[in-house]
């Protein structure tokens, strides 16, 4: 059975090992090699994610029988009473067996006891299959932006938006 558990300090290098399998298969067909690498390198280095663990971002891996297939990080009140998920992303092998959903259901769970009003996400505007999943969970597109994320490279994203 896969359970949601919290991502304690000592846990983020395997949130730095999933998006490292599973990076290549999502943005292979949309973002060079070389941008993949630099973002992950940005991204997810360990002491980023401990600054953000420390700075109040909270993470939770999909744990089953020990092996991590997925995690999300997320941030309460990113906005005012809206929870901004900055990162979820499950191992090939694991998508299509309801792991999302129960990622999903954790940081909805997490909001709601926070009294937030609305999740956020950005995903890049040519990940048809992450735009489709979150359309299917009840995400809406509710705009485009393009962020400068240094070295000549931009995230070209729509922001999804879920009522709670």
């Amino acid at each position: 059975m896969v359970y949601i558990i919290p991502a304690e300090l000592e846990d983020l290098v395997f949130v730095q090992s999933i998006a490292h399998r599973t990076w290549p298969d999502t943005f292979g067909k949309v973002l060079s090699p070389a941008q993949i690498d630099y973002m992950l390198d940005w991204m997810y280095d360990v002491k980023h994610l401990e600054k953000q663990h420390k700075d109040g971002h909270q993470f939770f891996l999909a744990d089953e029988d020990g092996e991590k297939l997925g995690f999300t990080g997320i941030e309460v009140d990113n906005e005012p009473g809206k929870t901004k998920i900055h990162k979820i992303y499950l191992l090939p092998s694991a998508q299509g067996k309801g792991v999302g959903k129960k990622l999903f259901a954790k940081i909805r769970e997490v909001a709601k006891a926070n009294d937030q009003k609305s999740l956020l996400l950005n995903v890049n505007k040519y990940n048809q299959g992450a735009i489709d999943f979150y359309e299917y969970l009840g995400f809406e597109n509710i705009k485009s932006e393009v962020n400068d994320i240094g070295n000549g490279y931009v995230m070209d994203d729509f922001v999804f938006e879920m009522k709670l």
